[in-house]
């Protein structure tokens, strides 16, 4: 609701004089107010504008909104890897520089290879605690999907609590992909299906 009032606020402000700008490899901010030089290079004189509010470690933005919200300000970002959500996090729980970036894209990444024997756990192990997942529900024809914070760790087909990043409730959910999950009929079949291959 509140980037919804930010957005009408920012439209009835008009646009300023700025131009293209580059999302950050790692947004952050240090004070709760997430502004457009947190998230973008080159925000220039738009710098300062407030986008939307961080409660917790994190706040998400659907890629669609990030956009409309920079063009309200008069910047252009043309998204050119074809993002969904930017994850913007608090300056102190940054992740480092080589580590999974907080823009993620549509396909998750491949998990990587390991040369060497490790132990089994971790291997498999596909989403680990405090990971942003993507959470599916698939019922009756519709399609739900909700972002959160995996509570633990797991492997393909494991069960695994998801925190949502909106309602602060927690989901019961089948881990499937790397940052990927799925709730309710589509959980249990999927379950299903790894019993059958066995």
């Amino acid at each position: 609701m509140r980037s919804l009032i930010l957005a009408a606020a920012l439209l009835m402000a008009g646009p300023a004089l700025a131009g293209p700008v580059t999302l950050k490899a790692n947004p952050v901010d240090a004070d709760g107010q997430v502004t457009l030089g947190d998230v973008f290079e080159g925000a220039g004189s738009a710098s300062g504008v407030v986008i939307g509010a961080r409660s917790g470690p994190s706040v998400v933005f659907e890629a669609g909104s990030l956009q409309a919200l920079a063009r309200q300000s008069g910047l252009s970002w043309a998204n050119p890897t074809g993002l969904r959500r930017v994850v913007v996090r608090h300056a102190a729980v940054a992740p480092a520089p080589g580590s999974r970036p907080a823009a993620m894209a549509e396909t998750p990444a491949p998990a990587p290879v390991r040369a060497a024997p490790v132990r089994t756990a971790y291997a498999e192990r596909i989403i680990s605690r405090n990971d942003i997942v993507e959470v599916s529900y698939e019922a009756a024809g519709v399609r739900l999907t909700i972002s959160g914070r995996a509570e633990g760790n797991a492997a393909e087909g494991q069960r695994i609590a998801i925190r949502n990043l909106q309602s602060g409730r927690t989901i019961d959910a089948i881990a499937v992909a790397p940052g990927q999950a799925v709730a309710g009929p589509a959980a249990q079949a999927f379950r299903t299906q790894q019993l059958a291959a066995r």
